[in-house]
């Protein structure tokens, strides 16, 4: 099947699937029924996330490969492999009593689609970063696979290039493991593909962890799961959106650092981008200045728990902590005040509110985390996409393949480590915005690298408050 697509750079070039397939574990794999953790199964990871890396031709001849290995043969016979160990992800999800989910261990497989296209890896441009062009025909949405109930729970996709490369895409259904759950996954498909009869790091499942305490009780304040009504309309339309993404190395960063007080500029890297963006984006969006508007941070809590999380453990492990402010308040106010309520956030999180949550989860219902007028940010630049090797290197570009995911569009981002076509080491953050907002977030973000931190603004408020 052909099919042919131009994203935004104009880049145009056919996708060839030539096979799409079940593959099974290698061997007999037990048939049982696993619970997901109280932590999986919330409304918020209910979707399907989609991960793209690239491996250039050049590299191969500093891999155990070489260039005379069909890449796709070998991926195939190392995802079965692999599959005997992480044999969960070869089942299906069902729903009992409460909205619980399950995995049904049933063996059926993971969904793979082997394809062509006619384009090389330069054709991409120099620096390979979100948007991609013709994403949805590097990672086909194969008919009736995107579900969350009695669907497969991977579907990957290897395409050749041209030029004897490769692009391995891949979409997880989140509630089945986190970031570094998934590239646990990547990691040991690689080890079976260069010839391990085993993943260096085996599984763990361990999701009672996890589970809601008996009785359960909260404990903790869960903003993130506020039900905020949306009053005037302002969750993000999902059309007309603009996909585009900002590089930060090290002279962007140290330029927004200096917008700090001195007693706050040894703050992380990921804290300064978090109140920087959730700043220009509030200007962008122009939301109503007495309203509220939260910024969700993705921490890893494998580290929280004492003692910590076993290694090997693939579920998801991570809080959405938030933090609040007005819009008003948020703009009119220096960077730092965004600052300390991220740096606030963060250290909510312990062992204590990861209990409380999966105590929430299960009075609630497993709500949805808060939408309206909110922004998300996972950061992945310590996930090890990056590092995924099949036996023809590291990829060029590993990581998430778009910003933007889940079911409301625009609301999600990530922060990936990048090199740019200088050399320079940083994290690059996809975006995805309205027209109109991501015109003015640019403007904003511009201003603020070159020493201005007074937003484009009305006069009397500090973003234009609409009309009613």
């Amino acid at each position: 099947m052909d099919s042919i697509k131009q994203s935004a750079s104009q880049l145009v070039f056919t996708v060839r699937r030539q096979k799409t397939e079940l593959i099974a574990p290698a061997k007999p794999t037990p048939r049982e029924t696993k619970l997901l953790s109280d932590i999986d199964d919330q409304e918020g990871l209910r979707f399907q996330i989609p991960v793209i890396n690239f491996y250039r031709k050049d590299s191969y001849s500093n891999s155990s490969m070489g260039g005379n290995h069909d890449p796709i043969k070998v991926i195939k016979k190392a995802i079965a492999e692999t599959l005997v160990f992480f044999y969960p992800f070869a089942g299906r999800l069902r729903e009992g009593n409460g909205r619980k989910l399950m995995v049904d261990c049933t063996g059926e497989g993971v969904m793979f689609v082997e394809a062509d296209a006619d384009v090389t890896l330069e054709e991409f441009g120099d620096e390979l970063q979100p948007p991609f062009p013709c994403l949805e025909e590097l990672l086909y949405d194969v008919p009736g696979s995107a579900g969350v109930l009695n669907c497969p729970l991977l579907l990957i996709q290897v395409t050749r290039l041209k030029c004897g490369s490769f692009i391995f895409a891949v979409r997880l259904n989140h509630t089945m493991s986190d970031a570094t759950g998934l590239v646990e996954f990547m990691t040991a498909v690689g080890e079976m593909a260069r010839g391990a009869s085993a993943p260096s790091t085996l599984p763990v499942w361990c999701r009672e962890l996890l589970n809601a305490r008996n009785p359960p009780r909260v404990t903790r304040t869960h903003h993130e799961y506020d039900e905020v009504p949306d009053t005037k309309g302002t969750i993000i339309p999902s059309d007309d959106m603009v996909h585009k993404s900002f590089f930060f190395g090290p002279s962007e960063v140290s330029a927004l650092r200096r917008f700090l007080p001195p007693h706050l500029r040894k703050c992380s890297t990921f804290e300064l981008l978090t109140s920087v963006i959730w700043r220009c984006r509030t200007i962008s969006l122009k939301p109503d200045p007495e309203e509220e508007v939260r910024v969700l941070c993705l921490v890893n809590a494998r580290f929280k728990f004492n003692p910590p999380l076993p290694n090997g453990f693939y579920g998801n492990a991570f809080a959405f902590p938030v933090a609040v402010a007005t819009a008003e308040k948020l703009v009119k106010n220096p960077l730092g005040y965004a600052l300390e309520l991220v740096k606030k956030a963060k250290s909510d999180v312990t062992e204590e509110y990861m209990k409380s949550v999966a105590d929430l989860m299960v009075i609630k219902g497993r709500p949805h985390f808060a939408v309206v007028r909110t922004f998300l940010v996972s950061d992945v630049t310590r996930a090890g996409f990056g590092e995924v090797d099949f036996g023809w290197g590291k990829p060029v570009y590993g990581g998430p393949a778009k910003g933007g995911v889940g079911p409301f569009p625009g609301m999600a981002s990530f922060y990936i480590p990048f090199r740019n076509k200088n050399g320079e080491n940083g994290i690059v953050v996809p975006m995805c915005l309205p027209a109109f907002a991501m015109e003015i977030f640019v403007k904003e973000l511009e201003r603020m690298l070159k020493g201005d931190d007074v937003p484009l603004v009305n006069t009397n408020y500090a973003i234009i408050k609409p009309a009613l």
